[in-house]
């Protein structure tokens, strides 16, 4: 996840935000005129990138922050640090049978509408699958069918088993009403802004503004009386702020509590600012969130040379990064770009023959070994066809660490003659540039931790490629041995550690010669707490939750939602 930015034109209504933010007891916060008092309001910031325009679950990266996770619920949790499921909205489950999946739901959960939860409300949310504006359309690939077999169980049979996958399909979508979402249309998925959602989770819509979406405490909640986890805050205000300055004035002047926003700098205000924390009271401080990747696009020359790849692999030289834009807020990638939660699935062996580590030495003996020269002595490498080298790594105007490690990875490119130039457009115009293919290398970090490294692998190695490529495969990389791994992959069972890490090692054996794409760092899971007016926030301390403090798209499924159930008001 990226530090916050949105167009100069909000940037007025943001600062508006700092000036009528509440910083004492009983300050009005409100963007409606209703008092919020401070010692029941959480105020976030860091997520949303814009106003908050849509509530639609099905409009993923458009609707306002929390519409998932505190509004709508999905039927598990994933605790990754346990390496875990957590039954939610669903009490048990059982596999029945290979292709059988059978889900109890827990008895009594009522949506804010005053209906009640049901089983049919689970089938008419997988079958919204079936329309093909849908986000998860792609589960109706190996789902063969969905059926309530009674108000309370869900029957779902496939016609391909795959656990991996279809276990992050039960944490990471939420349930909707049958009652309002079951004649959904392709317009409805994608138009509809749902102003008024009607959800199962603790919180429910209050107001918005163009610079703040406000919650309100779900006081019918069923997790109350059934997981006895109350939200001591009554209101949620997340606020779209402009800058990194101002987020970081704002935290100074207590009217955040938490900043989810890469802010530069930051450890020197948490050691010196007693009253603003983070998970680790040293380097890193925060946890890991994601890998930040170096894509090469292998529809061009010579990004498609694995001799290449491996030379641009080994001169770079990530400890500079680490050390320089980021100030130790960040932790070298590991070669497999595994997260430090997915340990388990390294093979360390092979990791450690394949020794993928800065060496301008080496870097150079690839280049050579495989015929590159500079035969015109400009100081840059040829092909071994003989036509000239003129790269172009690409970053988004105005991500600073970012576009400081661009520069640095540029230059390291050039120390052993490979021709690369950092440059900076617009971030729409990377996208679209990105998804058609019209690039040499970029930065890239989209997928997030997860309950599966699968999620890692499909977005390296899906197949087959598309004329646009939106979501996975940027590098439009072609494997058939290593997508049929990582389908493999998809179908070890859920709770098979080792067994995926058989697969794993076949999978990294691949990637440690092929290098398809080159890992270099661990973003963080940004997240500043103050502990002004709340206080009990995850840390590495054993005393206190071990659960991500983030509201971003995907992390209150991982437990960001207990952590909102765990925070206290400061007496």
């Amino acid at each position: 996840m990226r530090a916050l930015r949105i167009p100069a034109a909000l940037a007025a209504v943001a600062l508006v935000a700092t000036a009528c933010s509440s910083g004492g007891e009983g300050g009005d916060g409100g963007s409606g005129g209703g008092a919020y008092p401070r010692n029941e309001t959480l105020y976030t910031s860091g997520t949303a990138w814009g106003p908050p325009v849509s509530w639609n679950p099905f409009m993923r990266g458009q609707y306002a922050v929390g519409t998932i996770g505190l509004v709508y619920e999905p039927l598990f949790l994933f605790d990754y640090a346990e390496n875990e499921y957590v039954h939610w909205l669903a009490e048990s489950d059982e596999w029945t049978a290979d292709n059988v999946h059978e889900i109890t739901l827990r008895e009594g959960i009522q949506w804010t509408d005053g209906e009640t939860l049901d089983a049919q409300d689970v089938a008419t949310t997988l079958e919204l699958g079936q329309v093909e504006a849908s986000p998860y359309s792609n589960v109706w690939n190996y789902v063969e069918g969905v059926e309530a077999t009674d108000d309370l169980t869900v029957t779902v049979t496939f016609s391909e088993s795959r656990p991996q996958e279809w276990m992050n399909w039960l944490y990471t979508n939420p349930i909707v009403p049958d009652h309002l979402w079951a004649d959904a249309g392709e317009t409805d998925l994608v138009d509809n802004p749902n102003e008024d959602p009607v959800g199962t989770g603790p919180y429910v819509y209050e107001d918005h503004a163009d610079d703040r979406m406000i919650w309100e405490r779900n006081d019918g909640w069923w997790a109350i009386e059934q997981l006895d986890l109350d939200m001591d805050a009554k209101y949620i205000v997340d606020v779209v702020n402009a800058s990194n300055e101002v987020t970081m004035g704002m935290l100074s002047q207590n009217e955040l509590d938490l900043s989810n926003n890469f802010l530069p700098g930051i450890d020197q205000t948490l050691n010196s600012d007693e009253t603003l924390t983070s998970f680790y009271d040293g380097p890193p401080y925060m946890q890991s969130a994601n890998t930040a990747w170096l894509v090469l696009n292998h529809d061009r020359a010579p990004m498609n040379d694995v001799d290449f790849r491996q030379a641009l692999a080994r001169a770079i030289n990530t400890t500079q990064i680490v050390e320089g834009p980021y100030a130790n807020l960040v932790e070298a990638a590991n070669p497999t770009g595994l997260l430090p939660a997915w340990e388990d699935y390294v093979d360390h062996q092979l990791v450690s023959e394949a020794n993928v580590t800065y060496s301008q030495e080496e870097a150079i003996a690839y280049l050579e070994d495989a015929g590159y020269q500079d035969e015109d002595g400009d100081g840059f490498i040829e092909t071994p066809d003989g036509d000239p080298i003129e790269l172009t790594l690409m970053v988004p105007s105005g991500w600073t660490d970012w576009m400081e490690a661009a520069r640095l990875i540029a230059e390291d490119a050039q120390a052993i003659g490979i021709n690369v130039t950092a440059e900076f457009p617009e971030f729409d115009l990377l996208v679209d540039q990105r998804n058609s293919g019209e690039y040499d290398l970029l930065i890239n970090n989209e997928r997030q931790q997860s309950n599966t490294p699968w999620t890692y692998y499909d977005y390296l190695f899906q197949l087959p490629v598309q004329e646009q490529q939106t979501t996975v495969n940027f590098g439009r990389y072609e494997n058939e041995e290593a997508w049929e791994l990582v389908e493999e992959l998809a179908a070890v069972p859920a709770d098979d550690v080792e067994g995926a890490a058989e697969v794993t090692s076949q999978i990294q054996e691949i990637q440690l010669a092929e290098m398809p794409a080159i890992p270099l760092w661990y973003n963080g899971l940004w997240a500043q707490h103050s502990t002004t007016h709340w206080t009990n926030w995850p840390s590495e301390a054993g005393d206190t939750p071990n659960t991500p403090a983030a509201l971003w798209n995907g992390w209150l499924e991982l437990g960001g939602v207990r952590t909102l159930a765990e925070i206290e008001p400061v007496e």
